[in-house]
């Protein structure tokens, strides 16, 4: 059994006109673990619950053994925490702005020092930590903040939306920092985004959370598991003009399922198939039909579940023991463009 390293049992939090968490029960072990769900689902409420900085209505929580009711402090001395919105003080420099927060987490001034200077190369701003933040760019700032919640030596960090304002470039360098924050020194993240591409690239786990309900809690490779599904793009000709419906209806007539995939008109749908490949022999009946059809093939590749697919759902599948979400409250979330691609 593996250890937990946050346990949350129907935790609950109400507010005036909403409830932005509604009964969820989940754990979460060591490595990296995305949270993940659309704005206003209830990610930011649950990370100020777990720090000790909010009281829940109902249930509780325990992180790294702490309960958040009563162990608040205690929980925030051993857990770093990276904000989503920007708190740096423009006239002070990083360096400052961390040695400052290192103290504050409890480290004698020397060891602060010495632990900002490693952190801020670490996050790859040791040439720039003595300028004034003011003047850093959006990158910058992130990678800042990142910092300070890493500076004290941390067994958890929670970063909420880490990569916010940043391109692609900048996203994927962010995402590779959190990768590392694990791999490289065994802190366990818990991450929340709404882009669902990001969680699918760097996280071990991911727990899907819409209007405060648990969607679905399991491994990333649960998530994005192959099907027996061969996802076919082919160009048309002016033979075929209609290319992808030659090829169905032909691969119909030799015994393949194959069908367009999502709604009709909906982008890419237009030249991709869905067939059916329950064994070796569908790849070599494709290649041969295209062939046959004097169709270009532009790819053929087994498909993989996307997290996003837990959204689309009428039936979302939950972690053992949870609640089913209505079917109305699953809305879609934005997909994540550039930087590794869109993921729909």
């Amino acid at each position: 059994m593996r250890v937990t390293v946050i346990a949350i049992e129907s935790l609950t939090k109400r507010y005036p006109r909403v409830t932005a968490l509604d009964r969820l029960t989940v754990g979460i072990t060591p490595g990296v673990t995305g949270l993940v769900g659309a704005n206003g689902a209830g990610k930011s409420t649950l990370i100020k619950i777990l720090l000790g900085l909010a009281p829940a209505t109902e249930g509780g929580a325990t992180v790294l053994g702490l309960d958040v009711a009563r162990e608040g402090s205690a929980i925030r001395e051993r857990v770093g925490y990276m904000p989503e919105h920007d708190c740096l003080p423009p006239d002070v420099s990083a360096t400052e702005f961390v040695v400052h927060m290192a103290r504050m987490s409890g480290l004698p001034t020397t060891s602060a020092r010495e632990r900002t200077a490693d952190t801020l190369r670490h996050v790859g701003l040791y040439e720039e930590r003595y300028r004034p933040m003011g003047g850093y760019s959006t990158g910058m700032k992130q990678r800042v903040k990142l910092a300070q919640a890493l500076v004290h030596d941390p067994q958890l960090v929670l970063l909420d939306e880490p990569t916010n304002g940043l391109d692609p470039v900048g996203r994927d360098e962010m995402l590779a920092l959190i990768r590392r924050v694990h791999t490289d020194f065994g802190i366990s993240v818990l991450v929340t985004s709404h882009l669902l591409g990001e969680l699918e690239r760097t996280c071990d786990h991911v727990v899907v959370i819409d209007g405060g309900k648990l969607l679905r809690a399991s491994s990333t490779a649960d998530f994005t598991k192959s099907t027996p599904s061969l996802a076919v793009e082919v160009t048309d000709t002016d033979t075929h003009p209609d290319g992808t419906e030659a090829l169905r209806a032909a691969l119909v007539a030799a015994g393949l399922s194959a069908q367009a995939p999502g709604a009709a008109g909906a982008p890419g749908a237009g030249h991709l198939l869905m067939v059916d490949a329950t064994d070796e022999s569908a790849y070599d009946t494709v290649r041969d039909t295209v062939t046959e059809l004097g169709l270009g093939l532009v790819r053929m590749e087994q498909r993989r579940h996307r997290i996003s697919e837990v959204f689309d759902s009428q039936q979302p599948l939950t972690a053992s023991g949870a609640e089913p979400a209505r079917p109305d409250a699953a809305r879609p979330l934005q997909t994540q463009k550039g930087g590794g691609g869109d993921v729909a």
